[in-house]
Formats: structure tokens, C-alpha cells, sequence
């Protein structure tokens, strides 16, 4: 989160409007899973078509994939997005805020849908959900698309640490991340940004949610990235090639890529949301890699 040094200089000029459209509710209602500890939040768009799992990044809600559902419905497909742990309509508090944890929320939800083999979407830390959901049950994946995908460690300086646990810990830690949220979109923000930006702002000031992004933000990665290698199921990389969470947002999508057997995709200008800042431009290999799995699923002998 090397941007996080340029939140912490915009957090005193940050504002957020408390009335404006809640682009945090989907058209479709939405619906709740109880699992071991609390509840999980999604919606679902229906159909008899292959189903799809969206899981938004931390610090997101599943609004995230607003620009995704409307062309992935148009093209046959059951679209199912899903609030993370501590987000949005999910419950708030929970022992485990892992991105292991929240992939069994997502195989809890294929198995209660009765719709799987799924195709799960995951972005920033879901990434490593969406991994980790087809290594405990590749049955029930049929395959991943890792957008923005955060699933190592970084290195970050001593700089960045003392702007992280100072921009967390004071009353001003909403103002913070909502301005790191914001330069995630360098070159162009959705239409409805600022109605988004609200709707988040809103939903992060609940209790407990603040607490749960913070301790997101603390957990290793080393797990995760111990299983990338051990992936077998197809795999699509999408990178925005100005990802302000990498120095090289590009080495970075091209190492994963080679990991996980499959050329990444980039787009140029993007940043850390390249399916909602540049969906036109992520469309096309995202309908191409989705056909192909499914086409292959049926073709393969029962």
C-alpha cells in the first residue's frame, strides 16, 4: 500500500457527503448466509446460467462489480456478488478476517446456492479467497479471476509503516482511508464515484467496521502466497498497470501470471480497480477466458 503515504497527506482535506445515492444496495435483494460466527451478505441475480462469485477487496463493498453484473448477465451468466467479512451488510465481527476465511465463506455460499462448480472473481486481498477457495475445493471452483490481485507480502518501508499505524490510529482513520480508497482510480473515476465514496464512508463508520479493515490490513500474506504455486484450476490475471499498490504493478501481474500458468492481462492507465475504473477494456478477455472454462466443463466427459 505504497499509496497510503499520499492518503495520509490528503486525510485533512478529505469530506464526505452523507446523503447522496446508496450505490452500496444492488438492484437485486439482498439476501443472508449464516455461517459459524455471523452472517454473509449477497445478492444474486438468478438465472439457470454458470454461476459467477464476485468477493470485493477489503475496505470495499460489494458495489465493487456494479459495472461487471450488467455485462456478465447480458452474456448468460449468474452473477452473485458477496460482502467480505466486516463489510458492507456482513456481519461486522469475527475472530478470522482471513482471506482464507473469507474463501470459505465463499464455498459455504456455492454450497448453499446448489449452483456450483462457481467461476469466483476476486480483487486486492479476495484474490487470495478466490485461490484459496478452489485449493480447499476444486470441485466447487471451476475456475479464478484475480483482479488488482494483492497475495504476497510487501515490502514497505519504515515510512510506510509509521504512516499506516498513524493514519489508524486516531479519529481521523475514516478520513484516511477514504482518501487512499480515492487515489486507487488514477486516471479516470466511475460516474457515480462520488455516490460510491459515500456510500462507503457511511458504511465503514458502523461500529466494528473500521476495526475489521484495520486488522485486514495487518494479516500476512505468506499463506496465501505458500499455495499460488499449488494452484490447479485456470486462472485470469487482470493488472491496471498504474496499481499504486505495486512499484511494478506490471512485474507484479507478470510473476503471478507465471505462477499460476497464464498470461496476465494488462490495462494500461488502470489502477487498483481496473474492472470498474476501465470495464470496457476488461470485458473482452474476461467473456473470452469465462466461455472458454465453461465450454471445456461441458465438453469434459462426466
Amino acid at each position: 500500500m505504497t499509496q497510503l503515504l499520499v492518503a495520509a497527506s490528503l486525510v485533512a482535506s478529505a469530506s464526505f457527503a452523507q446523503a447522496a445515492p446508496d450505490v452500496s444496495r444492488p438492484e437485486t435483494a439482498t439476501h443472508l448466509l449464516q455461517v459459524d460466527e455471523g452472517r454473509i451478505a449477497y445478492d444474486d441475480t438468478g438465472g439457470a446460467g454458470p454461476l459467477v462469485l464476485a468477493i470485493p477487496g477489503m475496505g470495499d463493498l460489494r458495489s465493487e462489480y456494479r459495472a461487471l453484473r450488467p455485462l456478465l448477465t447480458r452474456a448468460g451468466y449468474r452473477v452473485v456478488t458477496m460482502d467480505v467479512r466486516g463489510h458492507g451488510e456482513t456481519s461486522a465481527l469475527w475472530r478470522d478476517y482471513s482471506a482464507h476465511a473469507v474463501g470459505r465463506d465463499a464455498l459455504a455460499l456455492i454450497k448453499h446456492l446448489n449452483a456450483g462448480p462457481a467461476v469466483i472473481l476476486g480483487n486486492s486481498f479476495a484474490a487470495g479467497s478466490a485461490l484459496w477457495a478452489a485449493h480447499d475445493s476444486p470441485k466447487q471452483v471451476r475456475a479464478v479471476v484475480l483482479l488488482g490481485p494483492i497475495v504476497r507480502d510487501g515490502s514497505p518501508s519504515w515510512i510506510a509503516k509509521t504512516a499506516v499505524a498513524v493514519g489508524f490510529g486516531g479519529p481521523w482513520r475514516l478520513a484516511f482511508w477514504m482518501a487512499y480508497w480515492n487515489s486507487l482510480f488514477p486516471t479516470q473515476k466511475p460516474a457515480d464515484h462520488e455516490a460510491a465514496r459515500a456510500a462507503l464512508a457511511a458504511n465503514l463508520s458502523e461500529p466494528g467496521r473500521m476495526d475489521a479493515l484495520r486488522t485486514m490490513v495487518g494479516l500476512s500474506k505468506a499463506d496465501t502466497e505458500a499455495i499460488v504455486p499449488l494452484s490447479r484450476v485456470p486462472a485470469l490475471v487482470v493488472m491496471g498497470t498504474r496499481d499504486p499498490d505495486f512499484p511494478d504493478a506490471a512485474a507484479e501481474a507478470r510473476w503471478l501470471g507465471q505462477a499460476l500458468g497464464t498470461q496476465p492481462v494488462l490495462v494500461d492507465d488502470a489502477g487498483h480497480y481496473p474492472h470498474l475504473e476501465m470495464p470496457e477494456r476488461v470485458e473482452a478477455a474476461l467473456l473470452h477466458f469465462l466461455a472458454s472454462e465453461v465450454e471445456q466443463q461441458r465438453s469434459e466427459p462426466r
